[in-house]
């Protein structure tokens, strides 16, 4: 009582109005308003395949929507050419090589065995041509050119991969070639392929298209792509098929339909006809059935919570990325978004600095969390509006805990 003594009423008044506002600030986002009122479509369980490992996920918020033993390691066999492509794409986007540079053609690549673009010994392609061939036609031949030009040769050009594997979370990945010749020691799950599939689609979206080609011509030998779902299903634009002995038949695809990407994951099946039939059902469920919403843009404001010691007295709060979250059909009403800022923001703060998370509910279910970031720099104030926050946040904190 001795420190509120020693001021007037007057001058306490302003202070105790900041203090009261900052009291009654909300941590709730906006939602959309409420629909009117649906019937709730009723969701089965996922479909059982007739394969070793599955998984069906959006592609832009990461829910996984359907899976059996997604992290079982397994043979990927030319799924592996899946990251030999990603890291040509990111040497391409990197500016370290460029599309029209020539690739001399070793002995080796022409000898490689399995399935083939055809290119001849000492012949000079494209580094964008072998791309193709990589991609559209699985060439075992091209893979090889392309690792010994991007790496000296095959073996440091897995040690790559597997860096690459590593940096982007694959844990049940280990490559021993470019092209997914059967060796002990390498292996992939569909989860992690799944992971991967999304970072080609997300990372390099230009490149993409051309894994939706049907055909490839090179040498005048005319190949096409043996993704079977490009010619039955309008909506998928990728990714690629694998065979050997030991995986079985496999196939990475993606579809979109309106604003909704899913990626599946299919190992080990039968025949060309059945991963091509099990994919299908996948992808099937999850648009029947689910449905993907962009609750917030990338950099949007969602927040501007009091600073204290600063050169400004708030700070804006946000995502640094587009937040999506993928629901079942009708139930989108049912999304909530919490933010839980962290108490006492202190100057300085940097742009991109962690202050809170995000943690979005459909119903009493938990379905995301993002972090949120400072959208802008705050620097330290003045030595006088240091002085005056401080007195502030005195009365602030006092006030708060008479109304705990």
């Amino acid at each position: 009582m001795k420190v509120l003594s020693s001021f007037s009423l007057r001058r306490l008044l302003p202070v105790l109005m900041v203090c009261l506002s900052l009291v009654t600030t909300p941590l709730l986002a906006q939602t959309p308003q409420p629909q009117q009122p649906r019937v709730q479509t009723m969701i089965p369980a996922p479909p059982r395949l007739a394969a070793k490992s599955w998984i069906l996920l959006d592609a832009d918020s990461g829910r996984v929507l359907a899976q059996h033993n997604p992290d079982e390691r397994l043979p990927p066999a030319s799924l592996t050419k899946l990251m030999t492509a990603y890291l040509v794409e990111r040497e391409l986007e990197s500016g370290n090589i460029a599309p029209d540079d020539m690739v001399p053609i070793s002995e080796k690549a022409w000898r490689t065995g399995g399935s083939k673009m055809f290119v001849e010994v000492g012949d000079r392609v494209p580094v964008s041509e072998l791309l193709h061939g990589i991609v559209i036609v699985s060439g075992n031949d091209a893979s090889v050119a392309m690792a010994e030009y991007l790496a000296g040769g095959t073996e440091p050009f897995a040690d790559l991969m597997n860096q690459h594997a590593s940096q982007l979370g694959m844990s049940n990945t280990h490559y021993e070639n470019p092209t997914g010749l059967p060796h002990d020691n390498h292996y992939s799950s569909a989860r992690d392929l799944s992971t991967l599939a999304r970072h080609i689609i997300n990372d390099y979206p230009d490149h993409y298209r051309m894994y939706e080609q049907k055909h490839f011509t090179y040498g005048g030998i005319d190949q096409p792509n043996r993704n079977l779902l490009l010619w039955r299903d309008a909506s998928v634009d990728g990714l690629k098929t694998g065979w050997t002995e030991a995986a079985g038949y496999c196939l990475v695809a993606s579809a979109q339909r309106d604003d909704m990407r899913l990626i599946s994951v299919v190992m080990g099946t039968d025949s060309k006809e059945a991963r091509a039939q099990e994919s299908q059902k996948l992808l099937s469920y999850g648009f029947r059935y689910y449905e993907t919403l962009k609750l917030y843009d990338q950099g949007a404001v969602l927040n501007t919570p009091r600073v204290w010691g600063g050169d400004r007295n708030e700070l804006k709060v946000g995502v640094d990325r587009d937040v999506f979250m993928t629901v079942p059909r009708d139930r989108n009403e049912e999304l909530t978004a919490k933010l839980d800022i962290r108490a006492d923001l202190t100057a300085p703060i940097a742009a991109g600095e962690q202050v809170g998370t995000m943690e979005v509910r459909l119903g009493d279910e938990v379905v995301g969390e993002r972090p949120l970031l400072a959208l802008e720099p705050v620097e330290e104030g003045g030595f006088f509006k240091r002085i005056f926050d401080k007195v502030q946040r005195f009365f602030t904190n006092l006030l708060g805990g008479f109304f705990d």
